[in-house]
């Protein structure tokens, strides 16, 4: 759906993108990481047509943004960081102003508005000025913009800023519904959110893209090892000589009693060997049955410290 090749910007003699590449598959939900001044917000103004490559090209749906701009952006809506609102509009002021703009026209114009509202829940508010809403109805409202016209892909540049936790949550879980339909770009800097809505990550730094993958493979990848923080019932000797015959744990750890009839246990294997269904099938042999389960590998944060500094130390 979105197609990125050689892009490449400069501001005079500052190289803010340097011949980045990447795609964005259809029903996509794609985190788009990197530090202030990596060149997320160069990416996304060149892929909804705001600002114009140095080199390279950008394609929605095979459309090169540049060249026939119209057709491109009729398949893009776009959220930025602080929503383009009008405060002396209604919602349905507004809205139906951002329908005249994207020229969404015919019978099913007023149908689409009303599906949109209901989709973000913004339908209470729809008599009331923008400038009294709460932060969060703006932030819905502006979505609700972004979806007008049912475009084929989202781009969203710090979705919930300022949002509360509960106002945080609603709206990944609406950004989880809307990537069944659309092709979804996110740029956030809460990175546990990222991982709790995208399927893969593309983090930049210094104009290039310095990582690529799912979270999952992006930790086995950088990691040294696999680790797993288990509790289970059982005799402490039982549970270790059972988990010791496993094929591909290089280290095992007893971290002692932390729950009564229970032993705690930091177990760590080569990253390419899931040692959690042999464990499973270990213990249940042993009639140890394991109380948690929790993985220690790389977090989103370490990864991202982790590229970024690498990329630093190579420069």
């Amino acid at each position: 759906m979105i197609q990125v090749d050689n892009l490449t910007k400069k501001y005079g003699q500052h190289l803010a993108l340097d011949s980045v590449n990447f795609t964005v598959g259809e029903g996509e939900i794609l985190g788009f990481l990197g530090p202030n001044g990596a060149g997320k917000s160069t990416t996304m103004n060149i892929l909804t047509g705001y600002i114009s490559a140095t080199d390279g090209h950008a394609l929605i749906n095979g459309i090169d943004i540049l060249e026939q701009p119209e057709e491109a952006k009729k398949m893009i809506g776009y959220l930025p960081e602080s929503p383009p609102l009008y405060g002396d509009m209604t919602v349905d002021e507004y809205l139906d102003f951002v329908s005249d703009i994207k020229r969404v026209t015919g019978t099913d114009r007023k149908k689409n508005r009303e599906r949109i509202m209901d989709l973000v829940r913004i339908g209470d508010v729809r008599g009331r000025l923008i400038k009294n809403l709460s932060k969060g109805y703006k932030q819905r409202v502006g979505l609700a913009q972004a979806l007008i016209g049912n475009p084929k892909v989202l781009i969203m540049d710090e979705p919930t800023v300022g949002l509360d936790p509960k106002q945080i949550i609603e709206i990944r879980n609406l950004i989880k519904d809307l990537g069944k339909d659309h092709t979804v770009i996110l740029s956030s800097h809460i990175l546990p959110e990222v991982s709790a809505v995208c399927e893969r990550v593309i983090i930049i730094n210094k104009g290039r893209i310095v990582a690529s993958d799912t979270p999952e493979n992006l930790s086995r990848g950088l990691g040294d090892s696999s680790k797993l923080n288990l509790r289970i019932a059982g005799e402490e000797n039982l549970i270790l000589k059972a988990i010791q015959e496993i094929d591909g744990i290089n280290n095992l750890e007893s971290l002692g009693v932390r729950e009564p009839g229970t032993i705690d246990l930091i177990v760590e294997a080569d990253p390419d060997v899931d040692i959690r269904r042999p464990l499973f099938h270990a213990m249940s042999k042993a009639s140890c049955p394991i109380l948690m389960m929790k993985s220690l590998d790389m977090t989103l944060e370490d990864i991202f410290l982790q590229v970024t500094t690498q990329e630093e130390e190579v420069r």
